[in-house]
């Protein structure tokens, strides 16, 4: 706990430099003093910016309790308990091996090790070295070599292709220990991507994951990155991508809500006027997902990831009380794109939620007529 109090401090100190900090793919570049984002959250109930949640995209209080009590104690065995637990088709088990990896990862980056001091996220090399056949331990082995690839080393560099083929080692561990399980091999989806699997080899490992969980959206929007022009694909490629999947998608499937993450991927490195957000190929798909977004189960545990990349375009587009109905649902938990491309996710979310309320009020809303 010790880690995440001190990475929610950075992220406070890190906002106040919010100014000055240039933002990627259409993301905010400047505000400048008296801008709207000074409204105060507490008027509609919002949490206020140091206390937004940057570890995941809405709330799963199991996985909470879970990792507070494995950093607190460093014994792994209520995380082994957990996914033992998780569905293993399901969303919700790829969400927390995701979590149980980042929280492992993130404490290693604090406390890399010395003489006289453990490296951080011991409790996960006793879980491999004590519970070898553990699927869980294996899956979230796997998906810490993946983050550790993408956060201490570059692309394309010996360093990166040496944890890479680790992972993917780990990755063919994870799946003969669970053999329906579909978790290995997305965690092999980022592995493809930073190794450069064919196309071929790609798509044999996607028919892998379609066997096991077909409509299963963590795995569409991992992906999703491989078929991009800036990895291995082009913009007609990722569209095919998208617009396939949310062809199949079955009544009450987030998939529809693909296209859109396929617009976001494709936005160019600058910020565009809004113009382009009102656009016919944006607002089909942000229609799209809006149609997905009401007619999904409540508990759909992707509910908030299209929840929040809906706050952007919706704010984007200028349909502020359509933004504001996103954020009533999705306020306090900020782990999820397009934040999380941010240096500073929590701020980065505080602009947008200010430019809603912002707009709202310009347009005759208030407290006493935002839905509830």
């Amino acid at each position: 706990m010790e880690i995440l109090w001190v990475l929610m401090a950075l992220i406070m100190i890190s906002f106040v430099l919010l100014p000055f900090l240039r933002r990627r793919r259409g993301m905010i570049e400047q505000v400048p003093a008296g801008h709207p984002d000074a409204a105060d959250p507490a008027d509609y109930g919002f949490v206020r910016t140091e206390e937004l949640d940057i570890r995941m995209p809405g709330p799963d209080q199991d996985l909470l309790d879970v990792l507070d009590v494995v950093q607190h104690t460093q014994d792994y065995r209520a995380a082994q308990q957990l996914l033992a637990g998780t569905e293993i088709e399901g969303e919700l088990r790829w969400q927390r091996v995701q979590a149980f990896a980042g929280a492992a990862a993130l404490e290693l980056q604090q406390r890399p090790g010395g003489v006289s001091e453990a490296p951080g996220g011991q409790w996960l090399r006793v879980w491999r070295a004590e519970a070898p056949k553990d699927p869980g331990g294996a899956a979230v082995h796997a998906e810490f070599l993946v983050q550790q690839a993408w956060r201490t080393s570059t692309p394309g560099t010996d360093d990166f292709r040496i944890i890479m083929e680790e992972a993917k080692d780990a990755c063919g561990q994870a799946a003969l220990l669970s053999p329906g399980d579909p978790v290995p091999y997305i965690v092999e989806l980022s592995v493809a991507r930073g190794l450069h699997y064919t196309r071929s080899e790609f798509e044999q490992l996607w028919l892998k994951i379609l066997d096991r969980a077909p409509t299963h959206m963590g795995a569409h929007l991992a992906a999703l990155h491989y078929w991009c022009e800036k990895w291995h694909g082009s913009r007609e490629l990722a569209t095919s991508f998208t617009e396939a999947a949310a062809a199949r998608a079955p009544q009450g499937s987030l998939l529809a809500a693909m296209p859109l993450f396929g617009v976001f991927e494709h936005l160019p490195e600058v910020n565009l006027v809004s113009s382009f957000y009102q656009s016919e190929v944006v607002t089909k798909a942000i229609h799209g997902a809006l149609f997905t977004v009401h007619a999904a189960r409540p508990d759909d545990p992707m509910l908030a990831h299209v929840r929040h990349l809906l706050i952007f375009f919706l704010v984007r587009s200028e349909r502020w009380a359509e933004a504001m109905n996103q954020l009533i649902h999705v306020d306090g938990h900020v782990g999820a794109l397009p934040w999380t491309l941010s240096p500073d996710p929590a701020g980065e979310f505080a602009v947008y939620r200010a430019l809603a309320v912002a707009g709202y009020e310009a347009n005759g809303g208030s407290p006493a007529t935002l839905p509830h």
